[in-house]
Formats: structure tokens, sequence, C-alpha cells
């Protein structure tokens, strides 16, 4: 603490009063100059190391002295956490919030930094430092172009502004180092020890890897301790906790009994304030939870995720099994964390997974503060199978971090839709310079193997795009250069794939009449639409039927089709429950759906505005708040009016009073279960006007 600056240190201690002195590799970063020059710096440390604060630290030093510092996070989970992470910070007069236009400390996500580096140049000139976690994901296919093209883009807008990435293992350093024009600062220093082993079956004396992990966690229990497991899908999360929990049934104590049933209870009482019943899954959830071990996957309700995370840190949970997404979430560590599987289903099969995904599961294995070591077992089902993952994964490098922007083609189009639309490129010269100083361009023109082709490369791919969105109206070439259409500003303005808004068109431009269910199961075929996912291999007559009743014909029944139906469900008003039951589905991620299409729904209709089409713009406004709320049309402008109403209220009051609520007195709407004299009075206040 004696090497850094008296104001910054009395923060840190306010806000970190744990951290008594720094450890070996933060001391390494501070006393490379960190905090005294400007150069833009890689920390490149072991997950717990203390990234964060250094991170902070920087952004400190710039607020203190005028200025502005945005943190970049890669979800919104742990944006959330972020925020209340430096909510401490206030109480030294500087703001923290979401946005750099109104806060000093602001917390963003990638998509919403790309964003301020597309449409608010202003505010991000604003920025002087930008810190970004998990910098590793630049190589991810999904989220890695965003990253890439708005560090690229900001570097260009505000060159002065000082980038600090944050990562816990990176190969190929040298080369980010050169690209980022920054200093590197590697250290393996990990404040809790890590032990990787890889144990099989046999070594093990069990039949299988369930059981496996039943001896495994005999030895945390005898430990006093906790642990993750991580699984390949949803069915196998569930399946493995529901064996665990038969197993160490009676190995728990009546203490533990008793705070496993508090969990439990907590859990079931979710879908009851929602006002439905509890789920299979629900139900399987809390059996699994009373013996102190839970499943956590994208098909719980988000309620249910926050408690499991929270009594998982409080020490109420014994073990959690969970699907690998969990690795990039919040900050949830664990002494013990077993890996059963290492392949991971694809649309080619199953696939191993990358020594880097292995690192980042099992660096969650040790929390700083309480433990002394962390346990990563890997379990293989022979001698033989276990040598060879020993080799692959404990013993092998991580792989090169390479970029994935030309791999994946709608963020080429959306890149070069926002360099046009921004005013930033106006011809393929401009174009192809932006492209050249992406991470991609970097790493083809400085590759041995491809320099000799880069530039071709690149204008290969620029002309390919350029094609598509000339053919799809999205930019005309002008003898001023290219400019965006005004659908082309829509797409640029949105948080949409290229994709979506290209089949929202095309389907908008066959219909004479306007259909919930027909646009319903449209947006469910887009790239933006989170879908609902069918539960295990059970019948999927039903939501063939529901779809034929609907006039919709499919095929293949798949996900897409479980979100159409689970989503015309939902605005009719049927339950979690109802649905569950019905279609087989993990309908607790219903709502989410629901929020996301009520969303598409909205860019449907600026769509509409785009191609001066005004037939169905009302019809839009109601499928919008029909899919938001989950109501049928004749309760719209109660929910909507009344806020924190809710659909089930509304309903209640209808069926209760009829439609007509001039004549009834605050004191009979109380007689509605759950409407109390606060909202009976906004209810009658919103009638009355």
């Amino acid at each position: 603490m004696e090497n850094i600056p008296s104001d910054i240190k009395e923060i840190i201690n306010d806000a970190y009063p744990y951290i008594k002195e720094f450890n070996p590799a933060q001391k390494a970063v501070i006393e490379s100059g960190y905090l005294e020059n400007n150069e833009n710096y890689i920390i490149c440390i072991p997950t717990a190391s203390g990234k964060t604060v250094l991170g902070v630290m920087a952004a400190l030093q710039t607020i203190l002295d005028g200025g502005k510092a945005v943190y970049l996070a890669p979800l919104l989970s742990i944006q959330n956490e972020k925020v209340k992470e430096f909510k401490k910070f206030e109480e030294n007069d500087i703001s923290v919030g979401k946005y750099p236009s109104n806060c000093d400390l602001s917390v963003m996500v990638f998509e919403s930094f790309d964003r301020l580096t597309r449409l608010s140049w202003n505010h991000l000139r604003e920025v002087d430092t930008l810190i970004i976690d998990e910098f590793h994901m630049i190589g991810e296919f999904t989220r890695g172009p965003t990253l890439e093209a708005a560090i690229t883009r900001a570097k260009i807008i505000n060159p002065s502004m000082r980038i600090i990435s944050l990562s816990a293992t990176l190969k190929n350093i040298e080369e980010i180092e050169e690209w980022m024009d920054g200093t590197c600062i590697e250290h393996d220093y990990r404040p809790i020890p890590l032990n990787k082993e890889v144990l099989d079956i046999e070594m093990l004396g069990t039949k299988n890897k369930n059981d496996a992990i039943v001896k495994i966690l005999d030895k945390v229990i005898s430990d006093d301790a906790q642990a993750l497991s991580f699984v390949s899908t949803r069915r196998f999360t569930e399946s493995l906790a529901t064996h665990i929990a038969k197993k160490i049934s009676k190995k728990i104590t009546k203490e533990q009994r008793e705070t496993f049933k508090e969990v439990s209870e907590k859990l079931l009482e979710v879908p009851k304030k929602k006002g439905s019943l509890a789920t299979s899954t629900c139900l399987k959830l809390a059996e699994c939870a009373e013996k102190g071990v839970v499943f956590h996957h994208a098909g719980l309700f988000n309620e249910q995720k926050e408690i499991i995370e929270d009594e998982f840190r409080k020490g109420n949970i014994l073990m959690i099994t969970a699907t690998p997404s969990l690795m990039y979430g919040v900050n949830l560590p664990s002494k013990y964390v077993i890996i059963r599987d290492y392949t991971r289903w694809t649309s080619n099969g199953p696939q191993s997974i990358p020594v880097f995904d292995y690192e980042q599961m099992s660096g969650r294995a040790g929390r700083p503060q309480f433990d002394s070591v962390g346990y990563s077992y890997l379990i293989a089902k022979t001698f033989d199978e276990a040598y060879d993952l020993q080799e692959r994964y404990v013993e092998g490098d991580i792989e090169t971090t390479n970029s994935k922007l030309v791999d994946n083609k709608d963020a080429v189009y959306k890149q070069i839709i926002a360099q046009i639309d921004s005013g930033l490129s106006k011809d393929i010269n401009d174009l192809k310079e932006f492209f050249e100083k992406t991470f991609y361009g970097f790493q083809m023109q400085n590759n041995p193997s491809m320099s000799l082709f880069a530039a071709d490369s690149i204008q290969w791919e620029l002309e390919s795009s350029l094609e598509f969105l000339l053919k799809n109206d999205i930019i005309n070439a002008t003898p001023g250069g290219f400019r965006t259409t005004e659908f082309g500003k829509l797409i640029a303005r949105s948080d949409y794939a290229v994709k979506t808004a290209v089949k929202i068109r095309e389907y908008l431009s066959h219909i004479d009449s306007f259909n919930d269910s027909e646009l319903i199961y449209a947006l469910s075929q887009t790239p933006d639409m989170p879908l609902i996912s069918f539960k295990g291999r059970k019948s999927k007559d039903p939501t063939r039927e529901k779809l034929s009743k609907e006039g919709l014909f499919a095929v293949n029944i798949g996900n897409e089709e479980a979100t159409t139906v689970s989503l015309i469900e939902w605005i009719n008003e049927r339950t979690e429950y109802e649905i569950e039951v019905a279609y087989h589905v993990y309908s607790a991620s219903t709502r989410r759906s629901a929020y996301e299409a009520s969303r598409l729904v909205k860019f449907v209709k600026e769509t509409l505005e785009v191609l001066e089409d005004y037939r169905f713009l009302k019809d839009c406004d109601y499928l919008s708040a029909r899919l938001y709320y989950g109501v049928k049309e004749d309760i719209i402008p109660l929910v909507v009016g009344v806020k924190r109403l809710g659909r089930k209220r509304a309903r209640d009051l209808v069926k209760t009073f009829g439609n007509d609520l001039t004549s009834v007195s605050e004191k009979e709407l109380q007689k509605i279960d759950g409407i109390g004299p606060k909202l009976a009075a906004n209810i009658k206040k919103f009638v009355e006007n």
C-alpha cells in the first residue's frame, strides 16, 4: 500500500478493508510505473489475483485528476455486480453508474460501449481511461468482434484515451501488446494455490462419473467446504444434482438440513410470487436444495439463480451443478471444482472444450479470504483417458487468442454499417483502412504465411459484404460515397443482428394482414430471440398441434417452435406452470423471451415506419404490450396504467368487478388478493383519470 498515492490508498482502504497489502502480482504491476505513466496496459495474472482492484486504481487516478473512467464487463450479471461493488466509492464523492454522461465511473457491457463508439462521440471523447475486464473474450465468436471493433473505433475517435486490459490467461501476449500499443505485465502468482488433477472412475473405485463425484463430495463435506460441478447440458445439471442429493441425504447434519430447507423454500417462493404454481423444474430444484445440492442453468427463473448464487456465497449450499456458462458469470468461487464433461454439443456433434475453457472453470477453485488451497478435478472414465486429459488440459498450453471478426459474417455487416452511418468511412478504401486497424487486420498483416494475401483477403471480405448490403437496400452508392438508407440507419441505431433486420423486412413485405402468432413465429427464427428449450426427449406433438391450430406448419419441431407456442400461451395469460406441463419446455425463461420479443415487435414497428407502411402500427403496439405484460388485449390499459399491478391481479379485478371500475371503492378493491391500500389508491386514481 505504501507505493500508491495517499488519496487512492484511502479510497481502497474504505472500499476493500480486507486488503492489508498487495500480493506479488499486484506489486509487479504497481512497481512497473502503472499509476505514474499514461501507457496502455495488458495485465495478465491468474484468476482471483486482484485484477479488478488494479483496474480500479487506474480509474481512481483518472477521476481524482478530474477525468472519467469506463469499466467494461462482458455480461449484464457482471455489470450489475461491479456497479454494486463500486458504489462504495460514492462515499468519497465519486459517482458510479452505467453511462459516462452522468457519472465519474461507469460500468458498461461490451455492446453498450460499442454503441457509444458509434453514436455518442462527444461522450466517448470525455472518457480518459477504459478498463476492459475479461479481455480474452476478444477471441470469442459471438461477442469478441463487437469488443474488437469498439476498441478500434475508440482508438480512432479518442486516441488519447488510456486502455487497461485485464485477463487471466493469454498466450500470444506480444502480438496483443503490439496491436494495443501497450505494455504487458504478466505474473503467475495466485493467492490461492490451485491443485489440478485428472481422476478416473477406476482409481476412485466407482462405476460411473456421477458416483465418482459423490465420492469427491464426501471429501468436500468432511472438509466443511463447497463444490462447483460443470457438466455439458441443462438436462445433465438436473440429473447429476438429483443423483447426488439422493446419495448424500444421510450424511447431512440436522443443522444443515434446517438451513437447506430454508433455501429450498426461498426457491419455491419465486414462482408463487409470479402468480404461477411451481413447475416440475422448480419442484426438482427445491427437492435437491433440501439436501444441499442445486442445479444452475438458463431454464430457471432469474430470481432463483440469484438466490442460488447468494446462498452459495453464504455457505448455505454444498454443491452447484452447472453448465459451462457459469464460468463467465458472476463471481462465484468454490474450494472444489469438478469438471465432469470435457465435451460440448455443437452443430457438428460433440467437441472437446478448449484448454482455455478448462482453465476458466478450474480457476473458480479457491475462495480468496477463505481457502488456503483450491482443488480442480477433471473426471475421466479410464486410466488411459485420464493420461490423455492430463497431457491435453493440465499440462497443455492454452490456445492462441485469434480474432473472430470475419468468422462472424453478421459482425462484419454490422461494423461496415456502423462505419458508413457514422461518416467514418465513405468508400471501400476507408473501410479497408478501418479493418486493417482491427485485431483481425493486424493478425493478417503480421502473420508470415498470410501477410502477402492480407490486403486481398480484406478487400474480398469487404466487397462480398458490401454486395449483400447494397442488394438488401441497407446502404446506397452515391457520388459522394456510401450512405446508409433509412433502413440502414435503423439497423445502425439498434442492437440487432443484420440478419434479424433483413428477415423482419422480408416477412413484412409479404403480409397482407397482421397475425400475432405468425409474427411471433417469424421473430423466433431470428438470431436475437432468446429461445425456450425443450426438456429432455418428451413428446413434441403438443407443440406441433398448437402450431397447427394457429395456422402455422413446421417440418421439424425444435426450440424455435417451443418458443413460439410458449409466447402464444403467455399472451393468453397462461402461467409458467401451465406452459411447462403442456409443452415440456423450460418455461421459467418465458418472461425473458417475452421481454425480448416485446422489444423486437417495437423494432418491427420502426421497420414498418421506414417502409412507410402504416397499416399495422397499432397492432404492433398491442402485441408488444401483450408480450411485455403477458396479457390478453382487454386488460392492456390496466396493466400499463397501474404500476406493479401485474396480470394476475388485473385479471382478478376484471373477473370480479367487470371492465368498468369507476363505481368500485378502494375498500372493495382491497378484497382482491394482493391488493393493499396503496395499490388500491393507484387503481382508483387511474380509473378516475
